[in-house]
């Protein structure tokens, strides 16, 4: 049952009530596109040029895949400015928990116009799943000089925020109540923080940093100029923060951070009070 203001029981063509992701992927592919396709942005539409209610642009060209295999209980959209564009624009993948839940494994917004930064990559051209088998130096270089975070290959198009109550109304819509993720970052974390995720575990890591990004904190002291990624000053922003984690300066690795957001409900969690405003 649906709790969202206006929102309502997601129902199949027959009228029957749709519970999961799962049940959605049993119906034939128009019945199955057709829903999901109300989880793209009307900005992301107006970009790609999408036609009202259709995956295609006026010329009848398809933009958008969606994968969403019967049997499985995930789905994957696939957004490109252009049919044979290399560049994924939008980005998605959601999946049910065992629990039902709804997991928000990636989502990926891309500005195609804007340039590269192979930090995807490590120095010899291989994929590198997110910089956690090897990194590429000098490109993510490139891309902290120019605004960027840690894993972003391009500037995004600031479509989080029109994206994220289409999420929840959609997981509100089969009726589950939390909205489940796994922050790939630093900066992922304190993003998901602003839309009402609290912490199933990682909080004190996260509290732990900003408390050692303090002065006289360990962290903090590790700012010492020894790399461009561990400047005096990165721990007053995300994106500092953000770089110099991934340079290595915490005394483990990023991972293992859990979140969720419960329907209807901000958490009101704010783990870096004090950074300062970065505009991007």
């Amino acid at each position: 049952m649906a709790i969202l203001p206006h929102n309502s029981q997601l129902m199949d063509a027959s009228g029957r009530p749709l519970s999961s992701i799962q049940a959605i992927n049993r119906l034939d592919d128009p019945e199955k596109e057709q829903i999901y396709s109300r989880l793209l942005p009307d900005r992301l539409r107006t970009i790609l040029g999408l036609a009202d209610n259709s995956l295609c642009n006026a010329a009848g060209e398809r933009l958008v895949t969606v994968i969403a295999p019967k049997g499985l209980s995930l789905v994957r959209i696939e957004a490109r400015s252009k049919p044979d564009a290399g560049i994924v624009v939008f980005f998605l993948e959601l999946s049910d928990t065992q629990y039902h839940q709804m997991e928000l494994s990636f989502c990926i917004i891309r500005d195609p116009n804007s340039p590269y930064y192979a930090v995807d990559v490590d120095e010899k051209g291989a994929n590198n799943w997110f910089a956690s088998h090897g990194r590429n130096i000098p490109e993510e270089l490139r891309a902290m000089r120019a605004g960027l975070f840690p894993n972003q290959t391009h500037h995004g198009l600031q479509l989080f925020a029109a994206f994220f109550p289409l999420v929840e109304r959609f997981t509100d819509a089969l009726g589950m109540q939390m909205i489940v993720a796994e922050p790939l970052s630093y900066d992922n974390a304190i993003r998901y923080e602003k839309y009402g995720f609290d912490y199933l575990r990682g909080k004190q890591l996260m509290l732990e940093i900003d408390r050692e990004f303090q002065p006289g904190g360990r962290y903090f002291s590790r700012l010492d100029g020894s790399s461009p990624f561990r400047m005096p000053g990165m721990e007053r922003t995300v994106s500092g923060r953000s770089w110099a984690i991934q340079d290595g300066i915490l005394d483990e690795p990023w991972d293992e951070v859990q979140i969720y957001r419960m329907i209807g409900v901000h958490a009101g969690i704010n783990t870096f009070p004090g950074r300062e405003d970065e505009k991007r």
